[in-house]
This record gives C-alpha cells, sequence and structure tokens, in this order.
C-alpha cells in the first residue's frame, strides 16, 4: 500500500475522530425496528444492524471511541516508558539492573494477555480499557528508550559537548533528549495502530466499550451473533479495524525509514 493512500485514509479518520457528523451527519444510536437487518444499499451502504442503525454512520463515530481510546492508550504506554527508560538509561546501575529486570519479566508476557490481567483487576470499562493497554505497551516502550539513552550517551558528540565544558543538563536538553525521543515517533505510529487492535479486542470480549457503542470491537461482538444472516455487521467495522491498523503500520514503517 502506498504511503500517500495510508495518509490519506488515516487523515479522513482523522476528520472522523475530530468531526464525524462532518462525514455522516445520523445519529449512530437512532433505532428503527422496522429497518432491521437491511443489507447494503444505496440508502445504507453499509446495511443496518438487528435495531434498524445504519452501520456506515455507527463505524464513522465509532472512530472516537476507538481510535480515540488508541492513542489514549499509547500516550500513558509512551509517556511511562520514556520516565522509566530514562530513569534506567541514566540512572545508577543498582537501578537500571532492578528496573530492567522487571521490564525484562513484563515485556515477556503477550500484551493482550497483561491487559486482560489489567483489566480482571480495575474491571471492564472504556477508561479500564486504556490504563490496562497503556500498563501493557510500556515495557516495550521502555526498554528501547534504555537502550537508546545509553548508545546517545555513550556517543562521540555528547562526549566532545562534554570536554568543551557543556554542563550535564544541557547536555541532556541538547543532545540526549531529542536524538533518543525522535526514532519513537515511528514506534508510535506503530503502537497506536496495534493498541486500536486491541482495544477493539478487549471489547469484543466485553471488557470495553458497552453495547449500544458504537466502537469497533462492540459492534464486532454485536454481529457475530447473526454472522450467517447479517455478515455485513461483522465484516464493515472488522475492516475498519484492519484498514486503519495496515495505514498506521504502512505511515510508520515510511517514518521509519526516513529517521533511519
Amino acid at each position: 500500500m502506498p504511503a500517500e493512500f495510508a495518509a490519506a485514509v488515516l487523515l479522513l479518520i482523522f476528520v472522523a475522530v475530530a468531526a464525524p457528523g462532518l462525514i455522516a451527519p445520523g445519529d449512530p444510536l437512532a433505532v428503527s425496528p422496522t429497518e432491521g437487518f437491511l443489507a447494503p444499499s444505496l440508502v445504507h451502504p453499509f446495511g443496518t444492524d438487528e435495531s434498524g442503525r445504519d452501520i456506515l454512520t455507527r463505524i464513522v463515530h465509532g472512530a472516537r471511541s476507538s481510535a480515540g481510546i488508541g492513542i489514549a492508550a499509547t500516550a500513558i504506554g509512551v509517556g511511562l516508558g520514556v520516565v522509566i527508560g530514562f530513569v534506567s538509561g541514566l540512572g545508577p546501575r543498582a537501578v537500571d539492573a532492578a528496573l530492567t529486570r522487571v521490564v525484562e519479566v513484563l515485556y515477556s508476557l503477550p500484551t493482550l494477555v497483561m491487559a486482560l490481567l489489567f483489566v480482571a483487576v480495575i474491571g471492564p470499562g472504556p477508561t479500564s480499557s486504556i490504563l490496562a493497554i497503556g500498563l501493557a505497551t510500556a515495557p516495550g516502550y521502555a526498554r528501547v528508550v534504555r537502550a537508546r539513552v545509553r548508545q546517545v550517551v555513550r556517543s562521540d558528540y555528547v562526549a566532545y559537548a562534554r570536554h568543551e565544558g557543556v554542563s550535564a543538563p544541557a547536555a541532556f536538553g541538547r543532545h540526549v533528549l531529542p536524538n533518543t525521543l525522535w526514532p519513537l515517533i515511528a514506534m508510535i505510529t506503530l503502537g497506536i495502530g496495534q493498541a486500536i487492535v486491541w482495544v477493539s479486542a478487549l471489547s469484543f470480549l466485553g471488557l470495553g466499550a458497552e453495547p449500544p457503542s458504537p466502537e469497533w470491537g462492540s459492534m464486532l461482538n454485536a454481529g457475530r451473533v447473526y454472522l450467517s444472516t447479517a455478515w455485513w455487521m461483522t465484516l464493515f467495522p472488522g475492516l475498519a479495524i484492519i484498514v486503519t491498523a495496515i495505514c498506521l503500520t504502512v505511515l510508520g514503517r515510511r517514518i521509519s525509514k526516513g529517521s533511519a
């Protein structure tokens, strides 16, 4: 998939998140029992669900829940990962050793399994999904930040700056911080796509957003019951998740190549 096409799709999704009414002005929760289970048509391009709600409208308005929760969860994961990575990479050996062991143990567990454990502790719901996925993804970002910090600190340009009399705080702000955080941009882009998939997975399992929320994973969960008779209820929310994740992956890889 060309990166330009991926960027165009992501721009459309951003509009759906910021102002869904511009794309689908209808009410995603409006019920019309007489129009239930209508197949895709010119009037309802993605068909309707069991309550007669327009699926296209629900998918557009659901972008705010799915993508918004994914972005929020990634922000939490990145924030925690950056703090842990810098403390581990710049701190004393004892602190580095302790944090590294904890991070490695947590990183060895599958992210979705960790998220399920956190949800089991703090309870289901959208807020719990954000916290669970954020906490579950933090070890991966922490490992990357720690490795990058140690690499930058040992670089020749940092050593030269210190030799020229630049103070440690100034060298940190001028060299270590920007050269550590810039490579994270590509990883964050990829991480948002993964977080959206995990958010949808939690909702599909009934641990995230609850019906009649138009969140994509919740729509998948509702549509699976009618998979043989109303396939469009599952197909289109699933495509929304897949296309969003693929576009973010394509864009993240392009950014990664550009910064390499």
